[in-house]
């Protein structure tokens, strides 16, 4: 995320968390917005690296080799689709909560439009506008993230596609490779990495 950007993170299913700062200069050719990045065996591995010898004395510079190797990583990162939009406040942020906590409510459109007191043509027009994406397009990327963190929560396929609404692991499997290009198991797959130490997004 650019320097100054307000975020907050958090987790389904908890996590530990390691965050980088970086200088604006040192960081050119990174991202030039807020961008989700798939993080590599390596990459996941130098920034725990980075984390554990923080305020060690190092007279060889092997603190800034890491630090380097971490940018250089940063710089070949596979970005994954965009993060989220979120709306600020009134009713559309009413809906997002509910939507976040049970992604499997099947309510469409007009079934939402009448509980927040309008019309299924005004909440559209109203997400389109705030959210800057249609309603439909934002609860597939939400349950796109949401699988993203459950798959390396360990649930299973069937599972997963269980909590998110879909109707089949068929129809989930189908949906994610749609985004990702690859299937959900065989992300579970890239999670454990060469060695052991899987992916991780940030």
């Amino acid at each position: 995320m650019p320097t100054g950007t307000p975020h907050r993170v958090g987790s389904l299913l908890g996590a530990e968390f390691r965050s980088l700062w970086v200088d604006d200069d040192a960081a050119a050719g990174v991202a030039k917005a807020s961008t989700v990045f798939l993080v590599s065996p390596l990459l996941r591995a130098l920034i725990i690296e980075a984390a554990d010898i923080q305020g060690r004395e190092d007279s060889g510079g092997y603190a800034d080799r890491v630090t380097a190797l971490i940018l250089d990583q940063l710089r070949r990162a596979e970005p994954l689709p965009a993060a989220l939009p979120w709306p600020r406040r009134g009713v559309l942020l009413t809906l997002c909560e509910a939507l976040y906590a049970d992604p499997s409510d099947p309510r469409g459109i007009e079934e939402w439009g009448a509980t927040l007191g309008m019309s299924g043509r005004t909440l559209a027009r109203r997400f389109d506008e705030e959210v800057g994406m249609s309603m439909r397009a934002w609860r597939r990327r939400l349950r796109l993230f949401k699988a993203i963190e459950l798959l390396g929560g360990g649930l299973s396929v069937t599972q997963i596609a269980l909590e998110l609404g879909y109707s089949s692991t068929s129809a989930f499997t189908y949906a994610f490779r749609s985004e990702m290009g690859h299937s959900p198991q065989a992300h579970r797959r890239s999670l454990a990495g060469p060695a052991g130490a899987g992916p991780n997004h940030s």
